[in-house]
C-alpha cells in the first residue's frame, strides 16, 4: 500500500454542505470525490471538465434556472400554470 498525504482545501461552508450531500447521494465521500477528480486529472493529463465562462445566453437561463429552483408552489397546478406561463 502506497503512503498517503493530507490535502487541506478552503471552501465556502455552503459549497461544502450542498457537495457532501450531493456526494453522499451517489454513495461518494468528500474524500472519494477529490481523489477520482486527481486519478482524472493524472490519467488525462488536464482538466478532467471543461472550463469556460458562459455567455449572456446561457448567464439567463442559468439565473432563470436558479429563480424556478428558488420558487415554492402551494400546489402541482401552481407550479404548471407558472411554468406555461399562467395559460393553464
Amino acid at each position: 500500500m502506497s503512503a498517503t498525504t493530507m490535502i487541506h482545501i478552503r471552501v465556502d461552508d455552503d459549497i461544502k454542505a450542498q457537495a457532501t450531500e450531493a456526494l453522499e447521494a451517489m454513495g461518494l465521500s468528500m474524500s472519494d470525490a477529490v481523489r477520482l477528480f486527481l486519478k482524472r486529472v493524472v490519467a488525462e493529463q488536464a482538466m478532467p471538465i471543461e472550463l469556460k465562462v458562459p455567455n449572456a445566453e446561457t448567464r439567463a437561463a442559468m439565473e432563470e434556472a436558479r429563480a424556478i429552483r428558488r420558487a415554492r408552489f402551494a400546489t402541482a397546478q401552481a407550479l404548471f400554470d407558472n411554468l406555461d406561463g399562467g395559460e393553464r
